[in-house]
């Protein structure tokens, strides 16, 4: 039976969980790749993105944990009741392909790692990570998984370690960090949006929000707040640091795989990196073996915390859209549909493996969807967080609306400014 602890009285460290793994999931290794990009292409001029993306990462996040706790739904459900079905249809339907790219890009960075780590066949390592991830995801309760998906969050400090075997010039950093070379040239614009496209991604709000349905559906005691109001300054202050610490580890880790590739990489010459696992490789004859395994391993565990995000948030996406019985706590034949679309996300992501699809060029498209189908994703959730027939009086305070619009914003703008360079 799910524990009925109230949050005022548990530990910090037990009230860690769907902000910690939504934001851990981030830097999944198509974000790595990603991050070693902007630090070796651009050095320390691009550390600034993450210090940037922080705070409005933090806001729209909140905003979507909170809309799911206090309703009591997903946020596919609550655009399905509120707002027209053709929009709800396009977002759930770009929503999969852009999860499902994700998930081949994934799958084949794992691959491509472990065959580094112990040489061998990269497709058939893709293949067990994929089914490995699968399996878990279809055998093991919500509650139980959970605790695993913690765990592996682990897998990114080994990007805080590679830090620590190589020099850094810290007064460098820390001036380059605040005081950056800006650029207007279109290569430095595109990836200032891929960052903040990998940074603030759709299936992150998917994601958080349904976990908080699932964490009050695991609890007999809670209700959604708007039923059960005098549950509200426990959760929200939950929600609140959980977010806070999650969003922040996502952003370290993401400022230190740009700060460990600038001044290894970008300092060395080495300024075209397309893969995490190129970007490992690359590592090796400048940083050393050590760095290199710590890399490596890296991007095989936040793989594995990455993938079952991506399929989860396509499963809980369309089970909202069309009613489905939903939740990783039900059994899979309480469930069918929903695990169904885990499945085949999962299954087609192996199989996009092994077509002659770029995997380059699919995760740039996936970054352009996601882009897209953020910035509607961001203004519906913002107008539904000040509704009162949905969050009762729970709407979100001014502070909130100022980072979550701000947030819509800069979004908007990277997906013009996107555009404008492609």
């Amino acid at each position: 039976m799910a524990s009925t602890e109230n949050p005022a009285e548990t530990s910090w460290l037990k009230k860690l969980g769907p902000g910690l793994i939504t934001g851990a999931a981030d830097d999944d290794p198509s974000g790595i790749a990603t991050y070693s990009q902007a630090g070796a292409q651009f050095g320390f001029n691009m550390l600034w993105t993450v210090l940037f993306t922080y705070p409005l990462m933090v806001g729209i996040q909140v905003v979507s944990a909170r809309i799911g706790r206090v309703s009591g739904h997903g946020l596919a459900t609550n655009i399905r009741r509120h707002y027209p079905a053709w929009l709800l249809y396009a977002i759930v339907g770009l929503l999969l392909v852009a999860n499902t790219i994700n998930i081949a890009a994934d799958v084949s960075a794992m691959g491509e790692a472990l065959k580094l780590i112990i040489h061998g066949p990269a497709q058939l390592y893709a293949i067990g990570f994929g089914v490995l991830s699968l399996l878990l995801q279809i055998l093991i309760p919500y509650q139980r998984y959970v605790r695993i998906l913690k765990w592996l969050t682990l897998a990114l400090l080994a990007y805080v370690a590679t830090v620590f075997v190589v020099q850094i010039p810290w007064s460098q950093v820390l001036v380059k960090a605040l005081a950056p070379q800006m650029s207007w040239k279109p290569e430095y614009i595109t990836t200032v949006v891929a960052v903040f496209g990998t940074t603030i991604s759709p299936y992150l709000f998917f994601w958080q929000a349904s976990q908080e349905v699932e964490d009050l559906l695991a609890d007999p005691a809670a209700r959604p707040l708007i039923d059960a109001p005098q549950q509200a300054e426990a959760h929200l202050r939950r929600i609140k640091l959980d977010t806070y610490i999650g969003m922040g580890f996502s952003n370290m880790v993401a400022f230190f795989i740009i700060l460990t590739t600038a001044v290894t990489l970008n300092m060395h010459g080495v300024t075209d990196i397309q893969t995490s696992a190129q970007a490992a490789t690359a590592l090796r004859p400048i940083a050393g073996d050590f760095a290199f395994l710590l890399f490596s391993a890296g991007i095989i565990g936040t793989g594995l915390l990455a993938i079952p995000v991506l399929a989860g948030s396509s499963a809980y996406a369309m089970a909202g859209a069309f009613q489905w019985k939903n939740s990783l706590e039900r059994a899979p034949m309480d469930a069918k549909k929903f695990y169904a679309i885990i499945a085949i996300s999962t299954l087609i992501g192996i199989a996009l493996g092994f077509t002659p699809i770029d995997p380059i060029k699919a995760l740039y498209w996936s970054a352009v969807i996601n882009g897209v189908i953020s910035v509607p994703i961001m203004l519906v959730m913002m107008l539904m967080a000040v509704r009162p027939d949905i969050m009762g009086k729970f709407v979100i305070s001014a502070k909130l609306k100022l980072l979550g619009w701000l947030a819509t914003a800069m979004m908007a703008l990277a997906v013009v400014a996107m555009f404008l360079t492609m």
